[in-house]
């Protein structure tokens, strides 16, 4: 596509230099991968800034600059290099719309459902999938733990990738095939406008409870970032929504889209009613239009029966008969590091990626529920650094009050000092009733070699990952590999 035909696609304050007419060959916003003839986008990031590498980008060959400073490089630059400046408002906005033209509108191109909310994001997103695939589609995903093409595994460091590669990846996954995409859509993404101008045919919010505080600095901006997923929806689209989070209302009022709910309250579109879990897996009704349908799923806990009945939602207003839904859900594969159950003997361990107040809580819950006071349960359990400090001393009480020990360690520290982090987490703690081994998997050792043969362990926090982030070093770490290390001793 010429650069000529991109300009259009942008609202530009204004275009100096020389607008070559050349096929752009990439769009970039890292300018260590800018390649000759493509365009650089100057983004300013919370670390360091792209406007201090455009000179980099020209010297890699970038014909086109985007910029929201006027003032980083000197015109007189461009027009020597015979480089395009386009200076714009919002350069974000403004990688968003470029790429959203370069790669053809291809969200257009696909029935496009996004999932927003704290916790069940990539669960739904899995149930979905499952349920499309056994109707007779080709999928594309686009989440926390993986990003796949129907079958074939890419494995993604962002929730919702920048604009530019998340635009790419659906085309890609439109040229492989796939009539149908889902994705995460996070806070941080739709704040950051990486989904700006993305065509969504659904919108499914999960919930939403305190979170990424440290980004957004107070709930109602968290809730206001939510929401702009639900303002962009057209008339053509569906908005489905749990009428059982008291935010809903709130989060869906302007939006122009079909409105449905699902939930356990009475007038739910989509009534969830007698669940039933146990170790094995989940079973639960969905009511519908006055029709009952009885679903399975091997997936534990209440959570997942609301997260399975918000894929039932989206996949039947998309038109799948509930025989292919019942039976997508039934074949939905465990979740890697969602309530995943480890252990072949009378002591189990749970791997799940709890990392908010309110996740830990409802995995806390769900583990009582299941052993009925029968079972000690034992939690290890840490808070990620660099984060949400708020909910650190919130965890520590739950934790506590809940199990009938807390090992308290590290999670992902990143720049911060770990016992710094669990000395926040101890401000919330009552109970003498915990103990706190910093090294993760000597806290996972000893809950598992110190507790009954018939106890219940719940290892939370980090869930898929299979990395701890130290310093800026991320080293080879996995809590459900540890866990299996000390089980089968």
């Amino acid at each position: 596509m010429e650069l000529t035909e991109i300009l259009n696609s942008v609202k530009a304050i204004q275009v100096a230099g020389e607008v070559q007419r050349k096929d752009i060959s990439g769009i970039f916003y890292d300018s260590r991968k800018v390649i000759k003839n493509s365009l650089f986008a100057a983004i300013k990031g919370y670390n360091t800034d792209g406007h201090r590498y455009i000179l980099d980008a020209i010297n890699k060959g970038a014909i086109a600059i985007v910029l929201e400073k006027n003032e980083s490089v000197p015109d007189d630059i461009f027009t020597h290099e015979k480089i395009a400046k386009i200076l714009v408002k919002d350069s974000r906005t403004a990688l968003a719309e470029i790429s959203n033209s370069f790669y053809k509108e291809p969200s257009k191109k696909l029935n496009l459902i996004g999932i927003t909310g704290t916790n069940g994001k990539t669960t739904t997103s899995y149930f979905i999938k499952s349920i499309l695939e056994t109707a007779g589609n080709k999928v594309g995903l686009i989440g926390t733990i993986s990003n796949f093409i129907g079958d074939k595994e890419i494995k993604s460091s962002l929730t919702t990738p920048e604009s530019n590669d998340l635009n790419e990846l659906f085309w890609e996954i439109i040229n492989e095939g796939c009539s149908h995409a889902v994705m995460e859509v996070s806070s941080h993404s739709l704040v950051l406008k990486r989904v700006h101008k993305l065509h969504f045919r659904e919108a499914v919010f999960t919930n939403i409870t305190s979170d990424h505080l440290d980004f957004h600095q107070t709930f109602e901006n968290y809730l206001e970032a939510k929401k702009i997923l639900f303002d962009n929806l057209n008339e053509y689209s569906s908005g489905i929504y749990n009428a059982d989070d008291k935010h809903s209302f709130e989060l869906t009022k302007n939006s122009k889209a079909k409105l449905f709910s699902f939930g356990a309250s009475i007038n739910s579109d989509f009534l969830l009613k007698n669940i039933q879990y146990d170790l094995n897996g989940t079973s639960f009704t969905v009511e519908h239009h006055g029709k009952n349908f009885y679903l399975q799923t091997s997936l534990v806990g209440e959570f997942n029966a609301y997260n399975a009945c918000a894929a039932f939602a989206a996949s039947s207003l998309l038109g799948i008969s509930s025989e292919k839904i019942i039976e997508g859900i039934k074949n939905t594969k465990q979740v890697p590091g969602r309530f995943e159950v480890v252990g072949k003997g009378r002591k189990k361990v749970v791997v799940d990626y709890s990392h908010t107040a309110d996740s830990l809580e409802k995995a806390l819950l769900a583990a009582k529920k299941i052993v009925k006071d029968q079972h000690p349960i034992y939690t290890v359990f840490g808070c990620g650094g660099n984060r949400d400090k708020t909910k650190r001393p919130v965890m520590g009480k739950i934790a506590t009050e809940l199990s009938k020990k807390a090992f308290i360690t590290s999670d992902n520290p990143r720049y911060e000092e770990p016992l710094a982090i669990i000395e926040d987490i101890k401000q919330g703690i009552k109970k003498n009733n915990f103990e706190v081994i910093e090294n993760r998997e000597e806290a996972i050792k000893t809950a598992i070699n110190n507790s009954e043969e018939d106890a219940v362990i719940l290892i939370a926090g980090k869930g898929h990952e299979t990395y701890q982030e130290i310093k800026g070093i991320r080293n080879h770490f996995s809590d459900k590999e540890t866990a299996e290390k000390y089980l089968s001793i």
